[in-house]
């Protein structure tokens, strides 16, 4: 019998059969996993299993690629501050999302994980709508660079130069500067100043940053299937922001 606790983030959770559902949850220790939660459609445990929860877990399964059951417990709800608008909820959907599309099963991730948490504790707290975009930047290109895919944005492939860098080559991952990219221009993805930690962050800046990380998510990551459309709903919400 193989049994082990952790706590983690609920990605996702169905119905199955008349009272249990199967869950999935990204924990610190041993990444992504499945189980059956006997009677987690009961009214006592059902509003615990609320995609973005953090649950403290056991699970128990005769060998080790079975499904396993769990036996969960809260340890932090977020139902509620995931509920307070369209944006917070296209926020916490995207991330849960994109953890559970992206991760293969299995393989911890810690740091991953604790930003995961620290991003997703943002939502509710005092003008969090106004650094969230940024952070959710952050965190995708940390989800990037912890699965082997970052991107070095640095200095120029081309020429070696630091200064100038406005393009990111789909191919390599790596920074272009202007004068680098040349007649390639066109074929490459855009590097906004904020990709790099410099300048002011603006909403725009962002959103153009995102279809840069997202190319990699979807052609990396993804296998070139598109991406979760919860994704597509926070730019939607992202570009409606004010301001």
């Amino acid at each position: 019998m193989i049994d082990w606790e952790d706590e983690g983030l609920l990605l996702d959770a169905r119905h199955h059969g008349e009272s249990s559902m199967i869950i999935h949850a990204f924990t610190q220790v041993h990444g992504v996993v499945g189980g059956v939660v006997r009677g987690g459609a009961s009214t006592r445990k059902k509003p615990m299993l609320s995609v973005g929860n953090q649950l403290s877990l056991r699970w128990r399964a005769r060998l080790q690629n079975q499904l396993g059951t769990l036996q969960v417990e809260p340890l932090r709800s977020r139902a509620a501050a995931i509920m307070e608008s369209r944006l917070s909820l296209a926020a916490g959907a995207a991330v849960t999302a994109l953890l559970a599309d992206t991760l293969p099963e299995r393989l911890p991730y810690p740091a991953l994980f604790t930003q995961s948490v620290a991003l997703l504790d943002l939502i509710g707290q005092p003008d969090w709508a106004h650094f969230w975009p940024l952070a959710y930047l952050q965190w995708e290109m940390s989800l990037l660079r912890e699965t082997g895919f970052g991107l070095d944005l640095s200095r120029c492939a081309v020429t070696g130069a630091t200064a100038d860098l406005c393009y990111v080559s789909p191919k390599s991952g790596r920074a272009v500067s202007g004068t680098g990219a040349g007649d390639w221009a066109d074929r490459l993805l855009p590097l906004p100043a904020v990709m790099r930690g410099e300048g002011d962050a603006p909403r725009d800046e962002i959103i153009t940053a995102l279809t840069t990380t997202g190319w990699f998510l979807q052609n990396r990551l993804h296998d070139g299937k598109p991406l979760p459309a919860a994704r597509g709903r926070l730019l939607d919400a992202f570009g409606r922001q004010n301001g």
